[in-house]
């Protein structure tokens, strides 16, 4: 099984191929690679598998997204994602 998480994109280094953003993802910031045809900026939020940016969400979406995996984890309120 496959899991994307979400994240907030913290900043993108354009200076290579393809572009580096750091995402935070809970309390961690973790370079990925971005390898989406959207136009992503710092705020952004985003899905990323494997290290790989793979799509772009809204905020009312991450929102449910991070819900879910906090519900599906069984730890509730006790982790920060």
């Amino acid at each position: 099984m496959c899991l994307g998480v979400p994240g907030e994109v913290v900043s993108i280094d354009k200076s290579s191929t393809p572009p580096i953003a750091k995402v935070k993802i809970g309390g961690l910031v973790k370079e990925t690679l971005l390898a989406i045809d959207e136009e992503v900026v710092p705020g952004d939020f985003v899905i990323v598998h494997a290290g790989v940016v793979i799509s772009k969400v809204g905020k009312e979406e991450f929102e449910e997204l991070i819900k879910l995996l906090k519900t599906v984890s069984g730890l509730g309120g006790e982790i920060e994602l």
